[in-house]
This record gives structure tokens, C-alpha cells and sequence, in this order.
């Protein structure tokens, strides 16, 4: 794991592990057991129902801080759907097209959620395979859609009645199942590292900066990190590199060897930023680097 602080048998301070959610226990349980195992703290991006399995990105130590970024993340769905009548193929092929879009959703009764009436989107409703009355069909979604009222929704406008058999997620922002270690894959890592074998681990562990690779980035001088680890704005002149974002966005502020140092508000477009010769870039928002992991460059104003 490069580039991150570390503590102790090969385990970073912070970061990402990419679990496979099995089915029967909730996100909740998953991630205190991811977090026993590394004895951390833990939080998830996402919760799954206890009979829901795939993507749980478990965010570790400082990344916990990460959470209002990954939550927001697009999701993506394997689903399968039971009707209660049968109907023609084109037919749900027609509704799915009208589904894809803006919806209307409430919470189901059982949700741990305010039960009040929210709109999301439905990037993509595709059906995969149509057997009898089975449907099975992949859905890219907005976070916080709930594919189980999606599919009594469908049910209702078919006439027929549907519901929801099976459910995985297959995608969780960028990260997808094709990147997923389970749990049992996490403890022998764990006991191999007790005994001296830590490669396993560090493989398993992703840095902080995983997170936040759809956000536009910032690269800052060594001499700028840890005046903003200790909440200071990013000048100008701290900054070496940027890509395209517009004022008000979320940018990740890396270092130069690619560690996420924070998530900060652009304070100025990126073509202002080129233009300008002084006066701050971006405001850190979301600190993930400890302080001291960089020397200071920086000193504390005289009292009066």
C-alpha cells in the first residue's frame, strides 16, 4: 500500500477493502467483523438488506471520513423479479423503457429511513433473461434507490403484480464485484500477516485515493500538505497540477506521490486557477492525511 501512513504488521491508518457481501448478515455486522479483523474503525458506503449480497466498500481508520463522497456513488443491480401473471416479453421491455428516468420512490415500511416521497434516477433498466413469469435484469441506479419497491412498482403497472426473488450488487460507484475479496479471503490475510507475511494484506488493502478517483484532482506541493492536514486553504502556489473542474466542486488534493491528503471545495475554476499568480485554490473539507506525515513548511502566527 504506497504511499500511505502505516501501523503495525503491514496494516495502513487508512483506506478501502472491497468486501463481498454474503447473504444473511447485514452491512452493519459485516463491517464490525471487517473491523475486528484489522481492529479499526470501519464504516460502509452503502447498506444492503441482510438477503442482498456483492459490492460493501468498507472504508478504514481516517477514510471512515469518506463517507459523505461514497455514499453518493452510483449503484448498479443484478436483480431478479417474479410476476404474479404472466405477460409478452415487449411488453416489459415498453415499461422498462418508461421506468428509465426520473421516479418517484417512499421508503419501504421496514426501512430504517424517514418515509417521506423522493425522486431518483434510473440510469439503465436492461432485462438480461425472461423464463415464464422470472425476469432477470440489471438496473444502474442513483444511491438510495430501493430495487424492491422498483420492482412492485412494475408489478403495478403491468396490472400483474411482481416482486423482488434475489438481488446483488455488481457496482458501487467504480468499483465493482470483478475487485471483491470475502471474508474468509480478509482473515487468512489477517493471519498470515500475524506470522510475518504481509503481501496478502497489502493487496487486499486499497490506499484512501481509490475513493476519490471519479472526483477532479488538484496536485499540491510537499511544502503545502501539512499546512492544510492542519485545515489550512491551498494557495496557488502550492499547486503543481490540476484537471478540469468548475468553482464549488469537490477536488481530491493529492500529493505528488498520489496520496489523498484531503477533499477540498474549489474556491476558483481550474482556468481561473491556471491564470492566477496568488490568493487560495481550494478549502480542505474532508482531512484523510494525519499530521506530521509531511514535514511543516509552515509557521503559527505570533500572539499578540
Amino acid at each position: 500500500m504506497t504511499g500511505e501512513s502505516e501501523r503495525g504488521q503491514g496494516r495502513p491508518a487508512s483506506g478501502i477493502v472491497l468486501i463481498d457481501k454474503p447473504r444473511g448478515p447485514s452491512s452493519h455486522q459485516v463491517a464490525a467483523w471487517v473491523g475486528d479483523l484489522l481492529s479499526m474503525p470501519v464504516g460502509h458506503s452503502g447498506t444492503l438488506d441482510p438477503m442482498v449480497s456483492g459490492v460493501l466498500v468498507v472504508m478504514l481508520g481516517r477514510a471512515v471520513r469518506l463517507a459523505p463522497i461514497l455514499l453518493q456513488s452510483d449503484k448498479e443491480y443484478i436483480a431478479l423479479m417474479r410476476l404474479h401473471e404472466s405477460v409478452r416479453q415487449e411488453e416489459l421491455e415498453l415499461l422498462f423503457r418508461e421506468f428509465t428516468g426520473r421516479i418517484y420512490q417512499r421508503p419501504p415500511k421496514k426501512s430504517a429511513v424517514k418515509r417521506s416521497l423522493r425522486i431518483r434516477n434510473i440510469h439503465s433498466l436492461e432485462m438480461l433473461e425472461m423464463e415464464g413469469r422470472m425476469v432477470l435484469m440489471k438496473i444502474g441506479c442513483d444511491a438510495g434507490t430501493y430495487i424492491r419497491s422498483l420492482c412492485h412498482h412494475l408489478g403495478l403497472a403491468l396490472g400483474t403484480g411482481a416482486q423482488l426473488l434475489e438481488l446483488r450488487r455488481t457496482r458501487s460507484g467504480h468499483f465493482t464485484e470483478r475487485d471483491l475479496h470475502t471474508l474468509q479471503d480478509l482473515r487468512l490475510a489477517v493471519e498470515r500477516s500475524a506470522e510475518g507475511d504481509t503481501a496478502r494484506l497489502r493487496s487486499l488493502l486499497l490506499p484512501a485515493s481509490v475513493a476519490t478517483e471519479d472526483l477532479p484532482r488538484i496536485t499540491i506541493r510537499d511544502t503545502a500538505v501539512d499546512a492544510i492536514c492542519h485545515g489550512a486553504g491551498l494557495a496557488v502556489q502550492g499547486v503543481t497540477d490540476c484537471s478540469g473542474f468548475t468553482r464549488g466542486d469537490y477536488v481530491s488534493l493529492l500529493t505528488q506521490r498520489g496520496e489523498l491528503v484531503c477533499v477540498g471545495e474549489a474556491l476558483v475554476s481550474s482556468e481561473r486557477l491556471k491564470a492566477m499568480k496568488s490568493g487560495l485554490a481550494a478549502a480542505p473539507r474532508i482531512v484523510i492525511m494525519e499530521r506530521g506525515t509531511y514535514p511543516r513548511f509552515w509557521k503559527r502566527a505570533a500572539r499578540k
